[in-house]
């Protein structure tokens, strides 16, 4: 079951007949290794991450939205943050 906070949707450990019906095994691969960066989705963004740990902070928010290992994300379109990677990021993704 999906959960959602700051606008941003995560769901914990779907399903492998899920992650099939999405085709996420073909979508394109990115990683980074520890760091901090501001990013802006210019579309709504679908991923999900294989490795990693990654706190992301939306713009105008104290708070922050903690992803990982096994999570399926959706980042919504027009969304500023900072991803503050504690552990290298490996992820499938897929815009939209």
């Amino acid at each position: 079951m999906a959960t959602e906070k700051l606008g941003i949707k995560i769901e914990k450990n779907p399903p492998h007949s899920k992650l099939t019906e999405l085709g996420v095994p073909q979508w394109p691969k990115w990683g980074c290794p520890p760091s901090k960066f501001p990013w802006t989705y210019t579309n709504k963004e679908t991923c999900y991450l294989l490795e990693g740990k990654v706190k992301v902070f939306p713009d105008g928010s104290d708070e922050f939205v903690e992803i990982g290992a096994g999570d399926l994300v959706e980042f919504p379109k027009g969304m500023s943050c900072t991803w503050d990677v504690s552990a290298a990021v490996d992820k499938h993704y897929k815009f939209e």
